[in-house]
């Protein structure tokens, strides 16, 4: 049976989005596997071991369009509210807390925040399939 082991997503500076996913979410660099023209850094925490790799292209220096295509990473927490509140005070500019339902009844309770190179995250509090 497959199993999902990271996501890739292309930013325009390793430190500052180390930085942030460290911050934000707790990810530690797992690994570090640099090459002539791109580094790949592989983020995780003890929480799983799925990880988020970041894929720097060196001498890139413009950003890079997102196009219509990206959706998002989610991560679920315990106490959402706290997150969104800590995320607010480190500066990360979290939307507003949402509550999405069906048929009456909580289906989540979220909010989305970006990272440095403008991808979308969701932060979901744990709840029904959201573990």
């Amino acid at each position: 049976m497959a199993k999902a082991i990271h996501t890739m997503v292309r930013v325009l500076e390793e430190a500052r989005s180390v930085v942030f996913y460290s911050r934000a979410f707790d990810l530690s660099i797992a690994d570090r596997l640099d090459f002539p023209d791109f580094t790949l850094v592989y983020l995780r925490n003890a929480s799983a071991d799925f990880e988020v790799e970041l894929t720097i292209n060196k001498g890139r220096t413009e950003p890079y369009a997102l196009g219509d295509g990206y959706g998002h990473i989610a991560f679920a927490v315990d106490d959402l509210p706290a997150e969104h509140a800590r995320f607010k005070a480190a500066g990360f500019n979290p939307r507003d807390i949402v509550e999405f339902k069906r048929d009456g009844a909580l289906l989540a309770k979220f909010f989305f925040v970006s990272d440095p190179d403008g991808y979308k995250i969701e932060m979901l509090q744990r709840h029904g399939r959201y573990r």
